[in-house]
C-alpha cells in the first residue's frame, strides 16, 4: 500500500525492513527524524553520550553477530568528525555498518555544520553514499544498505536536510532487491596445488581468521584430515576452543611455546586471515613455511605479506573441498599431530598455564597474576574487549573465551579509548554474555563518560582498568633513552570513586587478596557495571618487553615499532 510521507521516514522504513537490528546514536536536529522513524519501524535504539563511543558500540555488534546490521545514527557536520575514529577502525575491520548522518543543504557552504562529508569519510577509508533526491532516496538507501552488507564495508549514508523535510510516495513492498552475486571459486588447478601441499606436509599448520567464522567445521575437518595444527588470527580467537589440536592465538598474543610450534610449520594456509604484521610477527613465524591466504576478496591475497599461493573462494567451500581430496590421497595421514606435538598443545595453549614469577609491590599488584586471578573467577560465558596500549596483552591473551563471538578486538586502527564502547556494543548484542573490557587508565580516562551508557542499559559488565598512572606504552618505550617523561605521567586518579558516581559498583584492587569484592559481584544481580581500578605495578608489559628490545644504544633514538 502507496503512503505519502516524509523522506526522513521512508529512509528510516527503509533500513528497518531491509534488515536494520540496532541503532547507536546521539542524536541532533539533522539526524532527529530518520532516527525516530526507525525506532518508530521498530528498531530498538541505544542514545550514548559522544559520537565515538556510539561508532565504536555499533561496530563492535556487528562484529560480535555477523548477520545483524547495527546502524550509526549522527548529526550532520560535528556529529560525524566525531565519530569518524570509530568509523575509521570500522573501516579498517571490514565491518558491515550503516553511519546515517544529516547534511547540509545543497549549496550551503556558509553553515557552520558544512564540511565535505563524503570527502571526510572517504580520507578514513569508509564508503560515502548519499541521498540524491527525494524521488530516489528509498533505491539510494537500499543500495547504501546493499553495499554494506555484501561487500562488508562501513557506508555512511548523508542525508541533506532540506531534502529529508520533502514528501514521497512509499510502499514497502516495491522497496528493491539487491540479490548478492553468485561467488566466484577458485580453479581446479589452485586446489589441485592445494591438496597436493598438504598431502606432503609434514608440520602443517592452518589458520582461521575473522573471515572463517562460518567455516569452523570444514576447518577442523580439513586439519583432521591433513595431521595439521589449528590456530587463530587474534579477530578469529575463540574458533577452535572445542578442538584439542589447536592453540589459542597466533601472533603477537601467543605464548612463546605456540610461536615457536607456529613457526615450525612447513605449510601454512590462512583461511580469511590477514597475515599483518601482528598475526605473523612481522614475519617471523613464515620464514620456513610455504604460506597460502584463502579468502572471498581477491584485494586482500598478498596484501600485507607475499603468499606462495593465493586463493580466491568461501573458506567453509574451499576447506570442505581440499579435505575430502586430503583424505583420498592420505588417509589417516598423522602430519604434525604427533604425541610429543600433542603434549606441547596442551602446555603452551593458554597463557594461564605459563610459569612466572609475579613482581608485585607494597601497594600494586602484579598485572599478570590480577588477569589470571579473574581469568578462574568470571563466568565463562563473557565476551573479552582488549583496549590498545601497554597493558592490552593481559586481558587480551590471559582472559580465555568461550568461542569466537566471546571475543572483540577493536585495534585495527590501533587507537586506544575503544574499548569501553566497544563492551557495551557487545554486551547489548549478546545479553546472555559478560562483556569483560581490558583498559589502562589513560584509555579509559578518555572514554569513561559512557559509564552512564552502561548504567541506563543495567547492563553487567566488568571493567578492569589497569592503572599505572601514565600512558604506560609510551613511558616504557622511551624510558630507557630519556627521561622526560612527565608529559606522559598523570597524579593517580581514584578511578573506583569516578565509577561509583556515575552509578557503577567501584572497587580498588592493589593485591589479589582484595578479589573477594568481585566474587561478591559475580554471585550477585550484576545489574550494573564493576569498575576494577588496579592499581598495577609499573613495568613494561610481557608484549612490550618483546616488541620493542632493549637494543637501541643510548644517546641513539628509539626504534619505534609499527
Amino acid at each position: 500500500m502507496t503512503e505519502r510521507i516524509t523522506v526522513a521516514e521512508a529512509i528510516g522504513r527503509t533500513i528497518a525492513s531491509r534488515g536494520g537490528a540496532h541503532i547507536f546514536g546521539v542524536v541532533g536536529s539533522g539526524n532527529f527524524h530518520v532516527t525516530n522513524a526507525m525506532i518508530d519501524a521498530g528498531m530498538p535504539f541505544t542514545a550514548t553520550r559522544h559520537e565515538m563511543g556510539a561508532a565504536t558500540m555499533a561496530d563492535a555488534f556487528s562484529r560480535t553477530t555477523p548477520g545483524r546490521l547495527a546502524v550509526l545514527s549522527v548529526h550532520q557536520g560535528c556529529g560525524l568528525t566525531n565519530a569518524l575514529t570509530g568509523i575509521a577502525e570500522a573501516a579498517k575491520c571490514h565491518t558491515p555498518l550503516l553511519v546515517v548522518t544529516g547534511d547540509t543543504a545543497a549549496g550551503d557552504v556558509t553553515s557552520n555544520f558544512y564540511i565535505d562529508q563524503d570527502a571526510a569519510v572517504a580520507s578514513v577509508g569508509a564508503t560515502p553514499a548519499r541521498i540524491r533526491t527525494p524521488a530516489s532516496a528509498v533505491v539510494d538507501t537500499a543500495a547504501a544498505i546493499r553495499t554494506a552488507v555484501v561487500g562488508r564495508e562501513t557506508v555512511v549514508l548523508s542525508l541533506p536536510v532540506d531534502l529529508q523535510e520533502e514528501y514521497v510516495d512509499f510502499d514497502e513492498a516495491a522497496i528493491p532487491l539487491f540479490p548478492a552475486p553468485a561467488p566466484s571459486g577458485p580453479s581446479p588447478e589452485e586446489l589441485a596445488h592445494l591438496v597436493g601441499l598438504l598431502t606432503a606436509a609434514e608440520r602443517p599448520v592452518i589458520v582461521g581468521g575473522r573471515g572463517a567464522w562460518g567455516a569452523k567445521d570444514e576447518l577442523r575437518r580439513l586439519a583432521a584430515a591433513s595431521g595439521a595444527l589449528l590456530v587463530t588470527s587474534a579477530a578469529g580467537r575463540g574458533l577452535f576452543v572445542e578442538d584439542e589440536w589447536a592453540l589459542d592465538v597466533m601472533g603477537g598474543f601467543a605464548t612463546e611455546g605456540a610461536a615457536e610450534l607456529i613457526s615450525g610449520a612447513d605449510v601454512l594456509v590462512a583461511f580469511g586471515a590477514a597475515l599483518n604484521t601482528w598475526t605473523t610477527r612481522s614475519g617471523e613465524l613464515l620464514q620456513t613455511a610455504t604460506t597460502v591466504q584463502v579468502d572471498d576478496r581477491a584485494d586482500a591475497i598478498g596484501l600485507h605479506r607475499t603468499v606462495d599461493l593465493g586463493i580466491v573462494g568461501d573458506a567453509a567451500s574451499v576447506a570442505a573441498a581440499v579435505a575430502d581430496a586430503v583424505h583420498k590421497r592420505a588417509p589417516g595421514k598423522a602430519g604434525y599431530r604427533t604425541p610429543d606435538v600433542a603434549e606441547r598443545v596442551r602446555r603452551f595453549r593458554y597463557w594461564k598455564d605459563q610459569p612466572f614469577t609475579p613482581r608485585p609491590t607494597a601497594e600494586r599488584v602484579d598485572p599478570q597474576e590480577l588477569t589470571n586471578a579473574l581469568d578462574a573467577i568470571l563466568p565463562i560465558e563473557r565476551v573479552v574487549v582488549p583496549d590498545g596500549g601497554n597493558v592490552n596483552c593481559y586481558p587480551g591473551a590471559h582472559l580465555r573465551v568461550p568461542d569466537e563471538r566471546g571475543y572483540c578486538i577493536p585495534l585495527s586502527f590501533q587507537a586506544i579509548g575503544m574499548g569501553l564502547a566497544a563492551g557495551i556494543g557487545a554486551g547489548v548484542a549478546q545479553p546472555d554474555r559478560l562483556p569483560v573490557v581490558g583498559t589502562g587508565d589513560g584509555a579509559f580516562l578518555m572514554s569513561l563518560v559512557e559509564l552512564d551508557t552502561a548504567v541506563r542499559l543495567g547492563l553487567g559488565m566488568v571493567v578492569i582498568v589497569y592503572n599505572d598512572d601514565a600512558y604506560g606504552a609510551e613511558v616504557n618505550l622511551f624510558e630507557p633513552y630519556t627521561d622526560k617523561l612527565d608529559l606522559v605521567r598523570f597524579p593517580e586518579t581514584d578511578i573506583a570513586a569516578i565509577a561509583r558516581g556515575y552509578g557503577c559498583e567501584g572497587i580498588t584492587v592493589r593485591s589479589v587478596a582484595d578479589l573477594d569484592a568481585v566474587r561478591d559481584w559475580v554471585d550477585g544481580p550484576r545489574d550494573r557495571p564493576l569498575v576494577i581500578d588496579a592499581k598495577i605495578a609499573k613495568f613494561p608489559s610481557w608484549l612490550m618487553a618483546r616488541r620493542h628490545r632493549r637494543s637501541t644504544a643510548p644517546g641513539e633514538p628509539v626504534r619505534i615499532s609499527h
